[in-house]
């Protein structure tokens, strides 16, 4: 992958928007995660990464798989997600949420289908 690694992060080494990331996930995944006891709409969502932006304007908040109500869901709580950020998280300023089904889960998903498919056709 060259000199950077998965969604443009720096391959291998810390650095301080890994950390950003990390500690963003960790808040937004406690959140979450307070926000199903009140709406089964939050009930088997599950964060995989944050991905925020170098100026922290935008944060991508990937999860293991959305359906529509979740993503409504997500929608209707951002303003007291990002609140939850500014409480709990101290920078620069807060970043605008954005949700998202993480890309590698789809592809994993995606291969795992070629294969099921490869091994049906060779069984026959």
């Amino acid at each position: 992958m060259g000199a950077r690694g998965h969604r443009g992060k720096p391959a291998g080494g810390y650095s301080r928007m890994l950390r950003v990331n990390q500690v963003l996930r960790q808040v937004l995944a406690e959140a979450i995660e307070r926000l199903r006891d009140g709406d089964e709409r939050f009930e088997r969502l599950t964060v995989t990464d944050v991905d925020v932006s170098g100026d922290l304007s935008l944060a991508t908040v990937y999860f293991d798989a959305l359906r529509e109500d979740q993503v409504a869901a997500l929608e209707e709580r951002r303003a007291h997600l990002q609140h939850t950020i500014a409480r709990e998280v101290t920078l620069k300023r807060t970043p605008k949420l954005r949700f998202q089904v993480d890309p590698s889960i789809l592809a994993g998903a995606r291969i795992d289908e070629l294969l099921r498919k490869a091994s049906e056709e060779s069984d026959e």
